[in-house]
């Protein structure tokens, strides 16, 4: 639910602070609410999280948005797109106060032509977020609107953080009538 990915922060922050040149990657800080990435919108940069809690979502024509996964530390933002060069699939906002490290896309593919320590972490990183989404769909599927409701609440209280019904909703992808009926039966 929540994603976290300890040893990609840990190597990117092994190589920020042997970076003699501080241009190539960057410290940047996002405010609860501030995008990062817009859907549709050529990427600048590629992120790792390094505090803070993020949701990556998509806007539908019809107005609506689904949430795919909140991601937090360690986890890589933008490869997707930088890998294939392509607009933003989807929006990313900070669901908290979020330090990233922000790599300029050269500095990014460069390393990837010549860092194969990065490139096993990349995969494991794309690796887990299939089998993460393929878990969350069976569940979806499988189990009611209340469990997801229960796990979203727990990860709420364990992380201290304030997730909106709105959010909550978009996450399990339903219509926050029917949250509003699961958040009542839960009581």
């Amino acid at each position: 639910m929540l994603r976290k990915n300890p040893s990609f922060l840990s190597y990117i922050e092994r190589l920020y602070d042997a970076m003699p040149r501080k241009e190539d990657i960057v410290m940047k800080t996002f405010r609860k609410g501030e995008l990062l990435f817009a859907q549709g919108q050529d990427p600048i940069k590629v992120f790792i999280v390094k505090e803070g809690v993020t949701k990556c979502y998509f806007s539908e024509d019809n107005g609506k948005e689904y949430i795919l996964e909140f991601l937090s530390e360690g986890e890589i933002l933008g490869e997707l797109e930088a890998l294939r060069t392509i607009p933003c699939l989807c929006n990313v906002a900070a669901v908290s106060d979020v330090q990233a490290y922000a790599l300029n896309l050269p500095f990014f593919k460069g390393m990837l032509e010549k860092d194969l320590h990065l490139n096993h972490m990349l995969l494991n990183a794309l690796a887990e977020r299939i089998i993460n989404t393929s878990s969350r769909s069976s569940s979806q599927q499988l189990y009611t609107i209340g469990h997801g409701l229960s796990k979203i609440l727990e990860l709420q209280e364990r992380q201290e953080i304030s997730i909106s019904k709105e959010d909550m909703a978009a996450y399990l992808g339903v219509t926050l009538r029917s949250l509003n009926r699961a958040l009542k039966d839960l009581d």
